[in-house]
């Protein structure tokens, strides 16, 4: 069987079928769909609520970004720990509150961008700050796929490996819709050796309209969500910067890094609002991008009206549900390695030296802090762990460790 090499990508202004946005869009949304739906989880929001806002969010900022950027808005697992504190110490409407004035630091954060402009986070993210950034936002991730895919290994394996076909193997048009279709097998071979729960499904109801909430303003929440902003503030330029990689453009000059600072923090603004959890640029989207080189922004409008209509009607939110857990693992796998492969081509297309020590110390200090899951307390509920942490810790250094 002949090995198709990648086919030219399917850009901003080029022409694509109704059907095929749709197919495009659903493609999307299945992949965020686990993600999106695991912070409420986790954290006792609504469900439906954070698929509304999600999407709400999204359409948001592509309005902001002028219609350029093709990025999905999903929950942010950072603010994770700080809902659960929140939430059980003064309620659920003052976590909307601290998630307002999380979305309101990222405005700040666009106000010194434009004003400052854009090269000052230019010369904060050089290649050998941003390329190990990238790469660890894949990398963190990996325990997650691996404990997704290890309910049941023979089904996530054989996902990854229709992925993986399709992708090599298959022509045309099907040739873009490798998750897709990968979850199609997998589901079906779910069926035949009887790991699906049809449950959720029958419980849903048809038509109900989500349980939004309203929020309350309480200092003591919002002193201890608000500075979460500061790390995924790092993140989410991490972020940018992997998708434009990812589609070969800058985005960071047009539409403007300011830009998808405000749509981030006004997505997040309308999540705190509803009551859904705060938004952030969703990795498991840009890893499509890189394996489907389907790059068009329309498409990801798509999948953000298709999540809106899920928080409505909630038996098709249920059906997707009850996808197992190993195939979505199986996906995974490729999708948050491919991630991790972006990083590691913004070093290598930058001529990055890597026989300098200082870039030697700044990209491995990068890589520990991030996929070791560091964390920093200040205390007052300030706290940086993870990526944002190694964010910081990597601009640090890049800027007190003399050039060679």
């Amino acid at each position: 069987m002949k090995v198709v090499d990648n086919a030219p990508a399917i850009r901003e202004g080029d022409s694509v079928p109704l059907a095929k946005q749709m197919l495009f869009g659903l493609q999307h949304l299945f992949t965020m769909f686990g993600a999106t739906v695991l912070v409420p989880i986790l954290t006792g929001l609504d469900i439906s609520v954070a698929l509304f806002t999600a999407g709400l969010g999204t359409l948001f900022f592509h309005w902001v970004t002028k219609r350029r950027v093709p990025v999905f808005l999903g929950s942010s697992f950072a603010f994770i720990g700080a809902l659960q504190l929140v939430i059980k110490e003064h309620g659920l409407g003052a976590a909307q509150g601290g998630i307002i004035a999380a979305g309101l630091v990222y405005l700040l954060v666009a106000a010194l961008v434009y004003f400052a402009g854009a090269g000052i986070l230019r010369r904060l993210f050089p290649p050998i700050v941003i390329g190990p950034v990238i790469s660890i936002i894949g990398l963190s991730l990996a325990p997650v796929a691996i404990k997704m895919a290890s309910g049941n290994w023979g089904l996530a394996i054989f996902t990854l490996l229709v992925v993986v076909a399709v992708s090599i193997y298959v022509r045309g048009f099907f040739k873009m819709l490798p998750v897709l279709i990968a979850l199609g097998f997998g589901y079906i071979a779910a069926l035949i050796f009887g790991l699906v729960d049809f449950t959720a499904i029958a419980d849903a109801a048809w038509v109900a309209v989500p349980a939004f909430t309203w929020p309350e303003f309480n200092l003591t929440a919002i002193t201890i969500m608000a500075p979460i902003a500061i790390a995924t503030a790092v993140e989410h330029f991490g972020d940018i910067m992997a998708v434009g990689t990812t589609v070969e453009e800058d985005f960071v000059k047009d539409p403007g890094l300011h830009r998808t600072f405000i749509g981030d923090g006004i997505a997040t603004v309308i999540a705190g609002v509803f009551g859904g959890p705060a938004n952030t640029t969703y990795s498991e989207n840009t890893g499509v991008l890189a394996l489907t080189r389907v790059w068009h922004p329309v498409i990801m409008r798509w999948a953000a009206v298709f999540a809106i209509m899920i928080a409505f009607v909630q038996k098709i939110g249920a059906f997707i549900s009850t996808i197992p857990t190993a195939v979505i693992g199986g996906i995974a796998i490729i999708l948050f390695g491919m991630i991790a492969a972006v990083g590691v081509r913004t070093v290598v297309e930058n001529q990055v030296d890597m026989t300098k020590s200082r870039n030697l110390i700044v990209s491995s200090v990068i890589f520990v802090l991030g996929i070791g899951g560091a964390a920093l307390n200040l205390g007052g509920g300030i706290r940086f762990e993870g990526i944002g942490l190694a964010a910081i810790v990597g601009i640090i250094l890049n800027q007190v460790l003399p050039q060679e």
